[in-house]
């Protein structure tokens, strides 16, 4: 056990409210964070059906472990904290902890270019190599409104689908990961992938692009999620790498 904020922590569950914290600060110093809202969240381990989210009022960038508040899949807060958490991010997050045994951390931003290629009738194209992890492994659910119904949950889980990333139609994206460092390391590679889509259709002013054929496509995303037979999971090398990045220059978020 660890002492956090005067409250006795398990040690693996405050590893994981460090990787948490570390994930809202990385993701504000990309610039995807939406002021006060957004969220991401990440299961307890050892305690069926809690997770750990951000509460409602705190920047990214100020978010610390010690901040992040317990919930269940109920939506009861499970801990002391002052704060209360952003309905919609408890429609989201609820229903995919609830559906996924795999979705150790749920991540959903409304950066701008992603929320303009969900626009778009073709959606994410394979037009570069960061496109290729999301080749035939992106999920789509349509547009409702804010998301605080809560029969809108078990569309969200019909729609996902087995798929780790789901773009949101005139919304944003939800990425699915394993550990904290996969869900993140899939917004970066979904938000690097929009950028240069968005770029590429206005410098063509309306002429064709160039697209990989199918087969090339399908052995890149293949290659990204398959290496010598073994199941690659995203953020394996790089989440140390940005872990001693920001150690560097914003170690408070570990409080």
């Amino acid at each position: 056990m660890t002492a956090m904020d005067g409250v006795s922590v398990p040690d693996a569950e405050r590893r994981l409210r460090i990787d948490l914290a570390a994930a809202f600060r990385m993701v504000a110093r990309l610039g995807l964070d939406d002021l006060i809202y957004n969220h991401i969240s990440v299961r307890v381990p050892g305690a069926e059906g809690q997770f750990l989210i951000n509460p409602y009022g705190l920047l990214f960038s100020e978010l610390t472990a010690s901040d992040l508040v317990r919930i269940d899949v109920e939506g009861n807060k499970l801990c002391d904290s002052p704060h209360a958490v952003n309905l919609a991010g408890f429609i989201i997050h609820s229903a995919i902890h609830g559906a996924r045994d795999d979705a150790v951390c749920v991540l959903h931003t409304h950066s701008d270019s992603l929320v303009a290629v969900s626009a778009l009738p073709e959606g994410l194209l394979p037009l570069s190599q960061f496109a290729m992890w999301f080749h035939r492994r992106l999920a789509w659910h349509d547009y409702e409104g804010v998301a605080i119904d809560a029969d809108e949950r078990g569309r969200l889980v019909r729609d996902l689908g087995p798929h780790r990333a789901m773009l949101m139609r005139n919304h944003g994206i939800l990425t699915i990961g394993r550990t904290v460092g996969e869900a993140f390391m899939l917004l970066y590679y979904a938000e690097r992938a929009a950028r240069i889509q968005l770029k590429a259709q206005s410098a063509a002013g309306g002429r064709p692009l160039v697209l990989p054929p199918e087969e090339v496509c399908e052995k890149a995303a293949r290659q990204f999620w398959e290496q010598q037979g073994d199941i690659r999971i995203p953020g394996e090398r790089e989440w140390p790498a940005l872990l001693r990045d920001l150690d560097r220059a914003d170690p408070g978020y570990r409080s």
